[in-house]
């Protein structure tokens, strides 16, 4: 065997013992989020870009949406860091509401908000961990423009419903001139040209505009199916 050959097992096995040592930290974000997350009633997600601006009109209308659902009864969960997610904090922590933030470790863009509660902000290092807690204990999503991020914990939501992993929940973007290029592009050539999804797939998502319109989906879906975590 070469030296060569030595070094690279060597460093393979290495990397093996760590990965084992890393069950535990990621059992431990687990528990942690688990137990903290099962205490706070049902809440909506609000996702969007760490970079909007506090003048820029989707800050103000996530604001005014997290206000809206906090006065139906919701609490509101977001990433926890600046931008869309900030927004979400402030309008439940204005109306008075529960207000959870779920940070993650990043070496830029994210750090916690102020408008998150104090005893409801709640720090994770891998991102997988941190997404089942949006999933778990979401009573909905609601999108507005974001970046890559955004797009990831969108998709994961779709494909956990479509594949039935997870019970179906409201899914809401929220910004029409946003993603309806997006909606276009997936009608046309997901469903149509390549018939990669069925056309009931489309039909879990819906587009607001306002802060009305989302409440208005909320309620028409809890008006039909009891709150409860989605699995």
């Amino acid at each position: 065997m070469s030296i060569m050959k030595e070094q690279r097992n060597k460093g393979w096995n290495e990397i093996k013992t760590n990965d084992s040592w890393a069950l535990f930290k990621i059992m431990s974000e687990f528990v942690h989020g688990y137990e903290k997350m099962s205490e706070i009633g049902p809440c909506v997600s609000i996702f969007g870009s760490a970079r909007t601006n506090p003048d820029h009109k989707y800050y103000k209308l996530a604001t005014k949406v997290a206000e809206k659902i906090v006065d139906h009864g919701y609490g509101v969960i977001t990433g926890g860091g600046p931008g869309i997610m900030e927004a979400g904090n402030k309008g439940a922590h204005l109306a008075g509401g529960t207000s959870v933030g779920l940070n993650i470790d990043l070496p830029f863009e994210q750090h916690d908000n102020q408008f998150i509660d104090k005893d409801k902000s709640l720090d994770f290092k891998y991102f997988f961990v941190r997404k089942v807690m949006f999933v778990k204990y979401s009573q909905g999503f609601v999108v507005l423009p974001g970046g890559f991020g955004t797009l990831d914990e969108l998709f994961e939501a779709i494909t956990l419903i479509q594949t039935h992993k997870i019970d179906k929940f409201p899914i809401i973007l929220v910004g029409s001139e946003f993603w309806n290029g997006l909606l276009d592009w997936i009608k046309s050539t997901l469903l149509d040209n390549f018939k990669n999804i069925s056309a009931v797939d489309i039909d879990l998502v819906q587009v607001a505009d306002n802060e009305d319109e989302v409440i208005e989906i909320l309620d028409k879906f809890y008006n039909q199916y009891n709150l409860s975590p989605n699995f």
